[in-house]
């Protein structure tokens, strides 16, 4: 029954065309699925992953003009990290592109802080290309790893102190594209705000509607409160936030994003579900250029 990874990342961001330049050219992602938030279409979302957007690559935005700017704090994914084959290369975009980067070390590996332009709080390391997993900042670590591990299939790796707080990571076996989750415990208390440069959800992977069903059993024996299944175009989602505060979601790999185009053009036309479809006009009338 153990996840399969990480499935993807969505964060709330501030204007749609800086967002879209960060992404797509200085990170060097592809965008590929340009749609709306089904919740308010009125809003973009961008989906940015690799070249075939497969699981485990994808980072989601949710880009309002006017989003006041949030922070991150207890209750919160508070960092999410990166890994490409080539850092030195990545690091070099990005600071033509005018992001400042700083190398340090964590586990004994290096590792490039930097930020987006909202300032959600970004990540680079070695290793295949994709999501190479994210930092939950909780009160209370250890209800989260006990579900982690015994639901989601995580196994307990390496601890260190660092300045300000704790870390503790949690890791899949292999090299699957989120594979560890980091738990940081902060010495000093702060609150978690929504808003611009914030993670608004992570998304775990299951395998197909049959493996979601069984987590979603399992979780519910806890005593999770999960959500029915949602068709999400690309995928089917159920969520819940786990004890520590977080939003999680566990979206299946099929159908994937080559459902609605062809997977050589991804992301260059506004794509929207059967249901918004009548409504394309007014929809594309509301939404800013990219």
């Amino acid at each position: 029954m153990s996840i399969a990874g990480l499935h993807h990342v969505t964060v709330t961001s501030g204007p749609p065309a800086p967002n879209l330049a960060f992404y797509a050219e200085a990170l060097g992602l592809r965008l590929v699925k340009r749609t709306v938030n089904f919740d308010d279409p009125g809003v973009y979302h961008l989906y940015f992953g690799d070249a075939a957007g497969n699981p485990g690559t994808i980072m989601t935005t949710f880009p309002f003009p006017n989003a006041r700017a949030g922070q991150a704090g207890a209750g919160s994914t508070s960092a999410v990290a990166f890994s490409v084959p080539d850092p030195a290369a990545r690091v070099d975009a990005l600071e033509r592109a005018g992001t400042a980067v700083a190398r340090t070390e964590r586990f004994g590996a290096p590792i490039w802080q930097f930020t987006d332009p909202d300032g959600l709080a970004l990540e680079l390391l070695e290793g295949p290309e994709g999501i190479a997993g994210v930092t939950l900042w909780l009160d209370d670590p250890e209800p989260t790893a006990r579900l982690l591990v015994e639901v989601f299939g995580y196994t307990q790796g390496p601890e260190q102190q660092e300045a300000g707080g704790h870390r503790r990571r949690l890791a899949l076996a292999g090299d699957a594209p989120g594979r560890f989750i980091d738990l940081w415990r902060a010495d000093a208390s702060s609150r978690s705000r929504g808003g611009a440069g914030t993670v608004h959800h992570i998304a775990f992977r299951a395998r197909d509607r049959a493996h979601q069903d069984e987590l979603a059993a399992a979780l519910r024996a806890r005593g999770e409160q999960v959500t029915e299944r949602k068709d999400r175009q690309y995928f089917e989602s159920i969520y819940f936030r786990e004890p520590g505060g977080v939003l999680f979601e566990i979206a299946t790999d099929p159908p994937g994003f080559a459902v609605d185009e062809p997977a050589d053009a991804l992301g260059r036309e506004l794509k929207l579900p059967p249901w918004l479809e009548p409504h394309r006009t007014r929809i594309e009338a509301a939404l800013p250029a990219l």
